[in-house]
């Protein structure tokens, strides 16, 4: 059979059985909610109203960032983004256990699947910021054009430890609960619910934004709602420190790829 051909029809079994995994994924998460789907938007939303009424109205974090309801909901829809790709990855391959053993499909089909599944989450979050920037009445910036390459990098970061995270977690269960702390010490490591510039420590500033993720979330947030927002080119004065977090990045990537391939032929026996 002619080798183009073959893997041409790979390409498109994999496609079709990287959909069914997305579908599939969709209908448990919110099996037997009475809302559904619409949890995946209102999850976000209600985190931010939460955060907002007590950091924004009584500690009073933001009165001097402009658009700051924007300013903290795009941080919060970001980190949503990456909590949900490590989350759901961790557990993936455990989950699909019974599939693993009966069929003979590519491992890393099912952790992409549900990277997928948290982006087009993140899609439907970012309209719902677009309604709040256009209700607003904010102008939005010329650089939110940059904002596909930065959540192009917390994929890759997200990607690359749920690939390590749902290998582990296959030998270790305790990954788990080692994960949880992890999360909740970076939800407070990183400037989400304050601004960078509450932190008076330049020396602490810097540590701070050598964190993906802050990093990312700054970006993100200079991009498209205020040129005010702290970033590492104002912390340093230099952009070859934001090569720093981008490496940190692709090196959890590489060896999240690394690790999965070495333990995905023991997937089977192990879980």
């Amino acid at each position: 059979m002619n080798p183009v051909f073959m893997l041409k029809a790979f390409k498109k079994e994999n496609k079709v059985l990287l959909a069914e995994l997305v579908r599939t994924d969709f209908k448990l998460r919110y099996q037997g909610s009475v809302l559904g789907y619409a949890w995946s938007l209102l999850r976000p939303l209600l985190m931010f109203l939460v955060l907002y009424i007590v950091f924004a109205e009584f500690l009073r974090f933001g009165d001097a960032i402009p658009n700051f309801p924007i300013y903290l909901l795009l941080g919060i829809v970001l980190w949503q983004f990456f909590s949900d790709m490590t989350n759901q990855g961790l557990g993936a391959i455990v989950g699909r256990g019974d599939l693993i053993r009966k069929i003979r499909i590519p491992r890393w089909l099912i952790i992409v699947s549900t990277s997928v599944s948290a982006f087009i989450n993140l899609g439907l979050n970012l309209v719902v910021v677009g309604v709040f920037i256009a209700i607003s009445g904010m102008d939005l910036l010329v650089t939110s054009i940059w904002l596909p390459l930065i959540i192009l990098e917390i994929y890759a970061l997200g990607l690359g430890l749920s690939l390590f995270l749902s290998a582990a977690y296959v030998k270790y269960r305790d990954v788990s609960y080692i994960w949880e702390v992890v999360m909740q010490a970076g939800f407070y490591a990183t400037p989400i619910i304050y601004p960078l510039t509450l932190i008076t420590s330049l020396t602490f500033q810097k540590l701070l934004l050598m964190n993906p993720m802050a990093q990312t979330i700054q970006d993100a947030r200079y991009t498209v709602v205020t040129h005010e927002t702290l970033t590492i080119h104002n912390v340093f004065n230099n952009d070859l420190y934001r090569l720093i977090p981008i490496s940190i990045s692709l090196a959890f990537l590489i060896l999240g790829v690394w690790y999965f391939r070495r333990e995905a032929k023991n997937f089977a026996e192990n879980i």
